[in-house]
């Protein structure tokens, strides 16, 4: 570039960013190779994002800090680095290869102006490098995508007299317009060889769909021509979703997508494959000897983990439920949705500070997905009304069991489900917080783990929740509520009680975690029911009493209504909890 700083680089990659989003549930519904998780789309939205970072970080608060200020050497190796580390599943970390291979050829050509010329070597680097991450890569994806678009570039360049090399005196507009110029023939030409995938990949052919992957990268560059002439990207063509009903991919059987990086040192990709290969399929290990990023499909995610355990520590663990994707957008595409919906644009800038901003249209989930919000949160819920209880505050949920003690990677897939890269794990139950907080240290994403000791506390917790605050927030709040809610509970005992009190299959009624009261069902109910309307140690006695029914209760929930007296209000609901007849708090 000609500037001395990152502002129109930066530029480049929030135009790249901001067209990928436009497109991003598009692209998720292409998805079948090499398993159907519909999660393309994000992943490498993900992988840009974490450059986008990067970049800002690098740059600080002082637009006027120079790259050599900064450092070339530098620039480059966090950059990839930061794409390594932000990426998610196989085309999340496939790009993060293909941005690391242009890094390494650009920072090799210090004081050479970015041309056509540059940008071929740069692009076929990248796909050299990415071809080499992949252990069996497979022809018709975006590996061939890439490879084409580099070719095409370098052909151009070959066979053109109207391509001179950029000097020091090249006004910054006619280097964006050279390199747009170029950019857009290899758009074109990575459109052909998407339109091919097929004829090369079975997978796609019987699904009838290209590759996601591919076609991803092309709406990538066709977002990086835009940002540079400050206008609409090129355009392209939009393809159906693929075929349900077509039976999946191998890879199916595994049912974690699991994502880590290891830092160490000497570290040998090659040395890790082997033993990863032995626990599940679609093995990616890429990076250099300080830092690895990992990804694989398997059924056990501790074991792929332990692989390390002598080698260096593993950090960044994300844990994707295949099947849970597998069945959502099935059931999603079952319904006819439409990939894309049509919401107002954003502005990038382009060409610098003070330069023309262009409007790069975004899209809003389709009908039945949830927007991407600012922080999300995650409850182990146990019974089928709690679960839509939760669903109704916009908390995604986590199937605990009758017992709610759910697998770290249970809840790790679960933080993953959460459109958000700030996450509140409620966990709902004391024996759940251990896993939990180990599963908020090992997740990629910020965790914070709320004290909720059961299921209905839970509920008062997601009330105070806000989408749109800060997970700092969001604790404070979340805190509150807390501090104002007592909870209470009756079930029948599992056991004889060893002190006598009452025998197996009586009623046991609970506040906070002591046992209160035994014996009748709806004299046991009663008890904790005064004892929750009462205030404790001066406080007012509370406004709101809420019953919550659970599987075998012995009573309707019609016939609690009245066994409150005074101001108090009862609301009375189905939980479908299996261990607890009654659940309830007092607000």
């Amino acid at each position: 570039m000609t500037d001395t700083n990152l502002v129109r680089f930066r530029a480049a990659v929030a135009g790249a960013l901001a067209h990928l989003e436009s497109r991003r549930q598009e692209v998720n519904d292409l998805n079948v190779f090499p398993v159907a998780d519909g999660d393309t789309g994000d992943n490498m939205a993900l992988t840009l994002r974490a450059v986008l970072e990067e970049l800002d970080r690098l740059q600080g608060s002082d637009e006027r800090r120079t790259i050599d200020e900064i450092g070339r050497e530098e620039i480059v190796q966090s950059v990839a680095r930061s794409a390594l580390l932000g990426a998610r599943g196989n085309s999340g970390v496939i790009l993060s290869q293909l941005i690391r291979g242009a890094a390494e050829e650009l920072v090799s050509r210090p004081g050479q102006l970015i041309d056509a010329t540059l940008i071929g070597a740069a692009l076929a680097n990248a796909a050299d490098r990415a071809y080499s991450s992949v252990r069996e890569p497979a022809e018709g994806t975006i590996l061939t995508v890439a490879r084409e678009m580099a070719h095409k570039i370098v052909t151009d360049v070959a066979h053109s007299a109207e391509n001179p090399r950029l000097g020091p005196a090249t006004e910054p507009r006619a280097q964006d317009k050279a390199i747009a110029e170029a950019l857009e023939s290899a758009v074109h030409a990575g459109q052909d060889s998407v339109k091919r995938g097929p004829e090369m990949l079975a997978a796609l052919r019987d699904a009838g769909v290209v590759d996601a992957g591919g076609y991803g990268l092309t709406i990538i560059f066709a977002g990086v021509v835009a940002a540079l002439r400050g206008e609409e990207a090129p355009q392209l063509d939009h393809y159906e979703p693929a075929r349900i009903t077509h039976p999946q991919h191998s890879s199916g059987t595994y049912r974690f997508c699991t994502n880590f990086a290891v830092t160490g040192r000497d570290l040998s990709a090659s040395r890790f494959i082997g033993p990863l290969e032995k626990l599940g399929d679609s093995v990616l290990v890429v990076g250099d000897a300080s830092t690895l990023k990992v990804h694989l499909h398997t059924d056990e995610p501790e074991l792929a983990t332990a692989v390390f355990a002598d080698a260096g520590e593993v950090s960044r663990l994300d844990v994707a439920d295949m099947h849970a994707q597998v069945l959502e957008r099935s059931a999603r595409l079952a319904e006819g949705e439409a990939p894309t919906v049509e919401v107002p644009a954003v502005e990038v800038p382009v060409g610098g500070v003070g330069q023309q901003r262009i409007q790069v249209p975004t899209t809003a989930p389709p009908p039945g997905r949830r927007e991407e919000h600012r922080c999300g949160a995650v409850a182990v819920v146990n019974g089928e009304g709690l679960r839509e209880m939760f669903y109704e505050l916009g908390v995604h949920t986590i199937d605990g069991g009758p017992t709610l003690n759910p697998s770290t990677y249970d809840l790790l897939a679960g933080i993953h489900d959460v459109p958000a890269e700030e996450v509140v794990l409620l966990p709902n139950s004391a024996n759940v917080i251990m896993a939990a907080e180990h599963a908020a240290r090992l997740s990629d994403k910020q965790v914070l783990v709320a004290p909720t000791r059961s299921q209905q506390a839970g509920l008062a917790a997601a009330v105070a929740l806000a989408l749109d605050r800060s997970i700092e927030e969001n604790g404070q709040a979340l805190a509150l509520a807390l501090s104002r809610v007592r909870t209470g509970a009756v079930a029948p005992a599992a056991r004889d009680d060893a002190q006598g009190r009452f025998g197996r299959g009586e009623a046991v009624g609970f506040v906070e975690d002591e046992v209160f009261a035994w014996g009748d069902p709806r004299e046991t109910l009663q008890a904790v029911l005064s004892t929750l309307a009462i205030g404790v140690e001066g406080d007012l006695a509370p406004e709101l009493i809420s019953v919550l029914a659970g599987q075998g209760a012995p009573m309707a929930l019609g016939e609690v209504e009245g066994m409150v007296n005074g101001g108090i209000e009862l609301e009375l609901r189905h939980g479908g909890q299996a261990a607890y007849w009654w659940l309830l708090s007092a607000e």
